[in-house]
């Protein structure tokens, strides 16, 4: 079974029955029997209420999750009331204020969202790739052939999606909704983008200073001797 990511300490936590729990609340009963959810016998106000308590830093996620028909359609993260993780400071604190956001709208508006992974993308290809066109097109086609091409393509892809929540149809009749998992979607590559381009690289130059200085070390005790 796959981890679950603490969003406090960025530890990854085993899902059982030591950490994990649920429960089933409706306005008739106070924990409603697993068998009934399962037979989708519920009552049209049954939640679920899931604790994630993580091992590491003993503090607990809390999310809400809407089971009987009245709020099948209803997803929460109650606490924190954001899935944000905690990225370093030499990340850009705009782009790390963007990737919050977007994580604490991502099921109250996941247009907005979108939009602000949007924002995301832009500010990072800025920063980190000093490149700085008239739009976002022009600065995703100037990566083109610098990075993965299936990379290219989900970055091109992320600005069409964010461009839903940004841009108004010029047919006003015509709707298109991001639904919020396809908007977390979009959140999990920021997260990737932020982990493969800056923390890589600061990982990377710190290793390689660690390296440089040990080889320094040792030629000046060779020399001493």
């Amino acid at each position: 079974m796959p981890g679950f990511t603490c969003p406090f300490c960025n530890q990854i936590m085993s899902i059982d029955n030591t950490t994990v729990r649920s429960y089933h609340p409706s306005f008739n009963k106070p924990n409603e029997d697993i068998i009934s959810i399962s037979q989708n016998h519920c009552h049209s106000s049954t939640v679920r209420i899931t604790f994630y308590n993580c091992p590491s830093c003993m503090k607990s996620t809390i999310k809400v999750t809407g089971v009987g028909n009245q709020v099948k359609d209803m997803t929460s993260n109650f606490y924190p009331n954001s899935v944000a993780k905690q990225f370093p400071d030499y990340i850009p604190e705009q782009i790390r204020n963007d990737y919050q956001e977007a994580c604490a709208i991502v099921n109250l508006s996941p247009k907005a969202s979108a939009t602000l992974s949007r924002r995301c993308l832009q500010g990072m290809i800025r920063d980190f790739w000093k490149i700085s066109k008239g739009s976002l097109y022009d600065e995703i086609s100037e990566l083109n052939g610098k990075i993965p091409a299936d990379l290219w393509s989900a970055l091109d892809g992320l600005r069409k999606l964010g461009n839903i929540g940004a841009h108004m149809e010029k047919d006003t009749s015509v709707i298109i909704d991001i639904d919020p998992s396809e908007a977390e979607n979009l959140i999990v590559l920021i997260e990737l983008l932020m982990k493969e381009w800056y923390i890589n690289r600061h990982e990377r130059d710190n290793l390689f200073s660690k390296i440089l200085t040990t080889t320094a070390q040792k030629q000046a005790e060779k020399k001493g001797k």
